[in-house]
Formats: C-alpha cells, sequence, structure tokens
C-alpha cells in the first residue's frame, strides 16, 4: 500500500484519492503497493459524470466477478482487507485508486451508515433500449414492470430474478418507474449483475407486438377479465411475459388492455394484496419452476 500522506478528506460524497496509511494487502502485494503509489501520486481529476455508489460485499464482489473494470474507486474496513486483496492489485494495475477507511469515513463515502463494511464507485448503469424483434426470439419468461416506482422494490425484484435465475427484466418508460439507483443496487445485493435489464418505450404497443411470441399476463384485481392463477402461468406453449404495476394504482388502463390475461394470487382475505416485491417473488419462483 502507498506510504503515509495527508490525512483523507473529510468532504462528505466526494472521495479523495490519495489514500490512508494503512496496509491493504497481503505482504506479497508490494508490486501492487508500488502501483498504487505511482496511481495515487497523480493528481486525480473530477470525473466528468457522478459516480454511483455500490454499497455491501455481496454487490461489490458481483461486480468484480462480471465487470472489475467497472469500478473506478474502492473504499472498505480493515475486516475485508484479506478478501478484497486481488481486487486491490487489479485496481493498483489499473491505475485506480483504493482506500482502507473507518466505518465513520466509509460512511461519508456511501452517504449512509448502511455501507456493509465496502464502497464501490462506478459509472452509473445505462438501460438499453427493448428491441421487440429480439425479444421475440426469447425463449425464457419475462418479467416486466410498469410504473414501479420505489427502488428498494426495483432492488428487491432483481435480487429475486438473479437467486431463481431469470434472465431478465423490462421497465416501462412510465414517469414513476424507477430505475437503477444507489438505492436499488444497496437492496439487490449484487442482482443487477446477473440480470440484464431493458426499457420498453410505449409498453402497451411492445405487449401487442410481443403477444405474437409471448403470452401476455398481467397483475391485476380485475375480476371482469378471464383470470388465471401461479399454476397456470407455465401452461400453453408460448413462453410468459408478467406484467406488474405501481405499488399504489397498478397498471395503466393501456397496459391492462394489451394482456391476454389477469393473474391473481388467492390469499386468506384479511388483506387485499401483497407488495408488489413480494408479488413479483412468488411469481418468478413460480416462473422459474
Amino acid at each position: 500500500m502507498p506510504s503515509r500522506g495527508r490525512p483523507p478528506s473529510r468532504t462528505p460524497g466526494r472521495p479523495s484519492a490519495r489514500p490512508s496509511g494503512r496496509s491493504t494487502g497481503q505482504p506479497s502485494a508490494r508490486s501492487a503497493d508500488r502501483a498504487s503509489r505511482n496511481a495515487a501520486a497523480e493528481p486525480m481529476r473530477d470525473e466528468p459524470r457522478k459516480l454511483f455508489r455500490v454499497a455491501g460485499l455481496p454487490a461489490v464482489k458481483a461486480l468484480l466477478e462480471h465487470d472489475p473494470r467497472r469500478i473506478e474507486r474502492l473504499f472498505f474496513e480493515e475486516r475485508f482487507k484479506a478478501e478484497l486483496t486481488e481486487a486491490c492489485r487489479q485496481l493498483a494495475a489499473a491505475r485506480k485508486p483504493y482506500r482502507m477507511v473507518d466505518a465513520e469515513e466509509l460512511s461519508k463515502v456511501a452517504g449512509t451508515v448502511l455501507h456493509g463494511g465496502v464502497v464501490a464507485l462506478i459509472p452509473p448503469r445505462t438501460v438499453p433500449p427493448l428491441d421487440p424483434e429480439k425479444a421475440a426470439e426469447w425463449t425464457e419468461p419475462l418479467l416486466i414492470l410498469d410504473g414501479v416506482g420505489n427502488p428498494h422494490n426495483l432492488g428487491a425484484i432483481l435480487r429475486t430474478a438473479a437467486f431463481f435465475g431469470l434472465p431478465r427484466v423490462v421497465v416501462s418508460d412510465h414517469p414513476g418507474q424507477a430505475l437503477p439507483s444507489e438505492a436499488a443496487y444497496r437492496v439487490a445485493e449484487g442482482g443487477f449483475e446477473w440480470v440484464r435489464i431493458y426499457q420498453a418505450a410505449n409498453l402497451p404497443a411492445v405487449l401487442k407486438r410481443l403477444s405474437a411470441s409471448h403470452r401476455i399476463v398481467a397483475t391485476a384485481l380485475d375480476q371482469s377479465r378471464p383470470t388465471i392463477d401461479v399454476a397456470g402461468l407455465r401452461k400453453g406453449r408460448k413462453p410468459v411475459a408478467v406484467v406488474l404495476g405501481n405499488e399504489e394504482h397498478g397498471l395503466p388502463p393501456a397496459t391492462l388492455a394489451a394482456c391476454e390475461a389477469v393473474l391473481t394470487i388467492a390469499g386468506s382475505g384479511r388483506v387485499q394484496s401483497l407488495n408488489v416485491a413480494a408479488t413479483a417473488a412468488i411469481l418468478i419462483q413460480a416462473l422459474a419452476g
């Protein structure tokens, strides 16, 4: 690790690139330490774009496994020193800064005390547009979100999708639809690295095109429409695309009209409905079964 230098900056949200005086690697990591010293000696320029803060060891390890080049800076507590030695070597070789800091400093870097002991800074994730023609070729079940506004719900849904192996999630261009964010990443626990996410413009029109290749099913409390239960999701020759709506208002009428059937989950009747993330978990498990 680099030799002792000036104390780290205490400005919240603007992590300093200059490493602390603590050693983060094992004794065999001297070459990586020298490379990190050289990188830290160069003046850091402010990033032209805001960097995402990804907190927690599961999420950071998923980044390291899938695309470590996306990590621009890494901050961690001493308890993770041994576990992140190889990551520090890679960052040093790429001339990117990493620092071992205490919990108080890490809370300032993360912007929250719920950082899990490690924070990686990455460029914000872009969400590519959905190509309906390519989507028509997908044979796996598809989960579509239209207006799910709470980033924690989005993160929980991505975590569940990753757990059960669902490869893709589509979000609409609904003005209230949550997109990848620091809060969503924190809840997803690495799910964003395992699940590809796309955004569909004009979802009702996309669903009508997709109906040629997929069975489009809405989740709604609409007894006037043909309904199916969870057991009926996998029936039929076409792969299923299940659409979930906003936490309070459900699916927009145009989206609901573009679906061929409505799915209901039977309950005790003591409460009217489930949280959208809980509903998604039940459906994803059924789709993956």
